[in-house]
């Protein structure tokens, strides 16, 4: 029994020495092999840095050229790590290692669907999409300005400073509408005038300011004008249309649009027009009791 005890204590011994020699032999390799990782994240870092740099202040597209550098960085290092497996002499863990990438990416897929789609359509998103950077958007009640777009999802900004974060699934499969695609927006009120009031005359007085107004964009493909729109219940109602420039849409479609407003106000008041408020009609039944209503009039004293 003692004879076997050591026996396998021999042997134990003589393993683990034998391990240990393999193991200062390959250590080189494995040094090296660390190394050469390290040197291939650096050296992906770096170039992608330099990419932004230099590729984003050219390029046309901010969102694209972002999307590439960082799937360029990704792609480095996945090269470093592969050729710092090949250097430690571990061929067979990097054969084994890219199928069991491919495994389980297909089980990590099925885990995962949501992350995958969001990922894929990323992809997508970066090749072919409805918007650039900056572009003022809206997806489904998500109303805003792009600022980012990563592997999972964009980044909006709304105008009341939130940071809203959409998959790109939903902005890939749901409708996009971009108020700033082509650079213009069509913007309208409504205003109300007396039934007594000439029309025609209220019309003119409008356009007229639309004319005036430098910031509104006029040219033969864009028409500014004013029609009749309806007959409310106290009001001849017009409806006012011009076009703004989006480049900065929360400037030319609200900031603006107020300022037309009160000018329209304020010239028709000036003229003498009617801008009479809501009728309402009060009627009394006979199952009811008389409403007494007092009249007070007040005239005016001059000294």
């Amino acid at each position: 029994m003692i004879l076997f005890l050591q026996s396998s204590r021999q042997t134990i011994t003589k393993s683990l020495e034998g391990y240990y020699e393999k193991f200062l032999i390959v250590l080189p390799r494995i040094a090296l092999g660390i190394l050469v990782v390290i040197a291939g994240v650096l050296l992906a870092q770096l170039l992608t840095n330099i990419y932004k740099k230099r590729i984003q202040k050219k390029s046309e597209d901010p969102l694209m050229a972002r999307f590439l550098a960082q799937a360029i960085k990704i792609i480095l290092v996945v090269i470093a790590i592969m050729i710092a497996l090949q250097v430690a002499g571990l061929n067979g863990i990097a054969t084994g290692l890219l199928t069991a990438v491919g495994g389980g990416a297909i089980i990590l897929g099925f885990a995962f669907q949501d992350i995958g789609k969001n990922f894929l359509a990323g992809i997508i998103l970066a090749f072919n999409r409805p918007f650039n950077i900056n572009d003022t958007i809206k997806i489904d009640d998500i109303f805003g300005k792009v600022k980012a777009l990563s592997f999972r999802y964009s980044h909006i900004k709304t105008f009341d400073g939130r940071d809203i974060f959409i998959p790109n699934s939903d902005v890939l499969t749901k409708p996009v509408a971009n108020y700033t695609a082509d650079g213009f927006y069509r913007v309208d009120f409504l205003v109300g005038i007396g039934y007594e009031d000439d029309i025609e005359s209220a019309k003119k007085l409008i356009q007229d300011i639309l004319d005036a107004n430098t910031e509104i964009v006029h040219d033969i493909a864009h028409e500014n004008f004013v029609i009749e729109h309806e007959l409310a219940s106290s009001t001849v109602n017009l409806k006012v249309f011009f076009w703004v420039d989006t480049v900065d849409y929360r400037r030319a479609s609200l900031v603006l649009r107020g300022t037309i407003i009160r000018q329209v106000k304020q010239e028709l008041v000036s003229r003498g027009f009617n801008l009479p408020a809501d009728i309402k009609e009060l009627k009394i039944y006979g199952t009811e009791d008389a409403i007494a209503v007092k009249i007070r009039h007040e005239e005016s004293h001059t000294s």
